[in-house]
């Protein structure tokens, strides 16, 4: 049962996303395909998943112990708070730092945690940016 109305859960979230990407507004010096359809890609699987949970539910399904609930929850915050401050801090110090904080919640040591985050977020960066021609954010403070 508790698939289903996760499923369900999921489902009235992918629908919403899926509303929020059609008032999407692109202007009109876009390439022709353009990022109008990536919303629409995510929220079309976000969709399937949710269905596939609500149809084809785990017949024994196992939660999390109760001692990890607040690593999750703190987890759940953490990307919540990312995602409020990508634009004012960058994406690269933003990036580094949920990465890392997310490598210490999850048993690495602080210094292969920000190694790891460092090197990732460089790598992903410069992928979007040199390779793909996409701009993410360098932060107000900074510029």
């Amino acid at each position: 049962m508790t698939d289903r109305i996760v499923g369900i859960l999921i489902l009235l979230l992918a629908l919403g996303y899926g509303l929020e990407a059609s008032r999407m507004q692109v202007g009109f010096l876009s390439d022709p395909l353009g990022p109008r359809p990536f919303p629409y890609i995510i929220a079309t699987l976000v969709g399937l998943s949710a269905l596939w949970l609500i149809f084809k539910p785990d017949p024994n399904p196992t939660w999390p112990a109760p001692r990890f609930w607040p690593v999750l929850g703190l987890v759940l915050l953490s990307l919540v708070a990312y995602a409020y401050l990508v634009v004012p801090l960058g994406f690269i110090l933003t990036t580094t730092l949920e990465m890392t904080l997310l490598s210490l919640l999850f048993g690495a040591r602080w210094w292969q945690g920000l190694l790891g985050a460092l090197a990732f977020t460089l790598a992903v960066y410069f992928l979007f940016t040199e390779g793909l021609g996409v701009t993410l954010p360098v932060g107000r403070i900074f510029g």
